[in-house]
């Protein structure tokens, strides 16, 4: 409790001292300087407090002076963000989807959902990348960060993490916890040592973000919804734990691509039905996830005007087209390996297929009546294939989704236009009304300021080895990093999802404990606020920011426990780049900087 109390301290001390709620005005006045030391303002949150410590350090070592905008919660950081109200944010990316292209489409590709950057040739060089082979992009992703890092320093890259997992062992066969490079962590698979407790012991883990985006998939894509759309909602195809493309534990029984990697076939599951909730209950609605689903979905997410605040619409802006198939002879078309589509997507069926139908609830895979859904691409697009493994193409059911989204998109007031998956409808209180319809695994039944309780829905692949092991899972919102150790080790918690680095050795060190740790997408790094600061005009400013970053000291403060970055490519493509701190080159754009003004 004392250390808590510290904190609190230190963090309003800081906070007063940085002014939580800055307006233009007062950030103009701030960022004055005499030609001489510019101010740089760090934008970050509390639980990045050593990052920003180290880096204050490194930049007043450096000749700049340094205000610090430090805020409890990323709500709040966001707001600030949006207000303008910073010279660098800390910033982060993780790669969820394994392929290089997600790394910078929506962050850096002029209009994407998360981009702040309008660079013509950025935006070459990333389309240009999405249609080569792994053997071909290596050369173009090095121009990208060439032009990202090097020549305009939108960016400046801190480090690559690690993924860590604490586990209780003592409650949980902790053979049966995933721990993946960049899919978010799979629920169904985890079991207790005793199986006994499946049906009535809840599964807890932790989270720490309370406020969540939004449980429509296609309106959120951050830390506080994407490993829980990802186990409310089925998707056509998965990531493996080491990123390759898989039909496992997806709708899909069979996928395969036409020749010319324009047109992708998917042969569809029949034995999952969406679940509802009824007086806080999972139950099973008795509607069969399909084709018609599965079209409506993809049309959606590809379509930046299907709702208000679409977040995630760029992932998949190369789907050109969905439809099913109901022509068995579309099927002798030819894949790039020789064979017919047909046997591709047969391989490995106990029934093959003997018809092909339109409506979903004709399908019966027993006798061989399967859906197939056609999916074409704008262009060829390999990569089309990990964004369809994303938490935003998880399946919607088209029923339930438009007799909720009532409203006209173009006039949504979100003052009385209530969109399916909005978090109010699920939180207790007087505007509880779950409406949600949830494809995959586990449906959220409710939630309140201390936790999302979750069921296991009860029409999910029953009886295969994909039905969900544990009934009940509750996500414990713990948003301080010593307060998610502690609560995992007096047994609060029986799982911990991004044990930080610093803690790594007290989780090895506790007996009843076990850690799993990978190199992971992450990568932490510096943007620079584009619009009305003296950072957003100029090169040489950002640039003498950039070579004061010394990646070594960060990687020394958290004991090894990082890895060196050049982008948020980097954990995907060497590209042989490499950002080195000099204060020689510092005092070169601080002086050219100083020239211009």
């Amino acid at each position: 409790m004392l250390k808590k109390s510290i904190f609190a301290v230190f963090l309003a001390l800081v906070l007063f001292a940085a002014g939580c709620v800055n307006t233009k005005s007062d950030v103009a006045e701030d960022s004055k300087n005499d030609g001489k030391k510019p101010t740089i303002e760090i934008l970050g949150m509390s639980s990045s407090e050593s990052d920003i410590n180290i880096l204050r350090d490194q930049l007043v070592k450096n000749g700049f002076d340094v205000k610090l905008n430090v805020q409890p919660d990323y709500g709040s950081f966001k707001s600030q963000q949006d207000a303008g109200n910073y010279d660098v944010a800390l910033s982060s990316w993780t790669t969820v989807t394994g392929n290089p292209d997600y790394a910078v489409r929506s962050v850096f590709k002029s209009g994407g959902d998360y981009s702040t950057i309008a660079d013509e040739k950025v935006d070459k060089l990333i389309d240009e990348a999405s249609m080569q082979t792994p053997e071909e992009f290596t050369k173009t992703y090095k121009e990208l960060e060439d032009r990202l890092v090097f020549e305009k320093a939108y960016i400046a890259p801190l480090y690559i993490s690690y993924k860590a997992q604490g586990i209780n062992k003592d409650v949980l066969n902790t053979d049966t916890v995933r721990l993946s490079k960049s899919r978010a962590l799979a629920w169904e698979t985890i079991d207790f040592n005793d199986e006994a407790k499946r049906a009535n012991d809840p599964l807890i883990m932790q989270q720490s973000i309370p406020t969540l985006t939004s449980l429509d998939p296609i309106k959120g894509n951050d830390g506080s919804i994407n490993t829980i759309n990802t186990n409310m909602y089925v998707r056509l195809v998965n990531l493996t734990d080491d990123d390759n493309i898989t039909a496992d534990g997806s709708l899909s029984r069979n996928y395969t691509i036409g020749e010319g990697n324009s047109e992708y076939y998917f042969l569809l599951r029949d034995d999952i039905n969406f679940a509802k909730v009824t007086d806080k209950k999972a139950v099973d609605s008795g509607e069969r996830v399909g084709a018609d689903d599965v079209i409506f979905s993809l049309n959606r997410a590809k379509d930046k005007d299907s709702v208000p605040d679409h977040r995630t619409y760029t992932l998949h802006e190369h789907i050109k087209d969905a439809e099913v198939v109901t022509d068995l002879k579309e099927l002798d078309g030819k894949t790039n390996d020789g064979k017919t589509i047909r046997e591709s997507l047969e391989n490995g069926l106990d029934q093959k297929i003997s018809s092909l139908v339109d409506d979903k609830n004709d399908a019966d895979n027993g006798s061989g009546k399967y859906q197939v859904v056609k999916m074409t691409t704008t262009e060829p697009f390999p990569q089309v294939l990990n964004y369809l493994a994303h938490q935003s193409a998880g399946i919607v059911s088209k029923k339930q989704v438009e007799s909720i989204n009532t409203y006209d998109v173009a006039s949504f007031d979100v003052k009385k236009d209530i969109p399916y998956g909005d978090q109010n409808t699920v939180t207790e209180g007087d505007k509880y009304d779950n409406s949600l319809y949830a494809s995959g695994p586990y449906i959220m039944t409710y939630k309140n300021d201390y936790e999302a309780v979750f069921q296991k829905n009860p029409a999910y692949m029953k009886g295969t080895e994909n039905e969900a092991k544990i009934s009940n899972i509750n996500v414990r919102f713990i948003a301080e990093a010593d307060s998610a150790l502690s609560a995992l080790r007096n047994g609060e918690i029986h799982f911990y999802y991004g044990v930080p680095e610093t803690k790594y050795e007290t989780v090895e060190k506790d007996d009843k404990l076990k850690l799993q740790r990978i190199e992971s997408n992450g990568v932490s790094y510096l943007l620079f606020n584009s619009k009305g600061r003296d950072v957003s005009k100029s090169d040489d400013l950002r640039k003498a920011v950039l070579y004061s970053i010394n990646q070594d000291e960060f990687i020394d403060y958290y004991q090894g426990n990082k890895i060196k970055a050049v982008s948020t490519v980097s954990p995907l493509v060497d590209t042989g780049n490499e950002l080195k701190a000099d204060s020689d080159k510092v005092k070169e754009f601080l002086k050219k900087y100083n020239e211009s003004k």
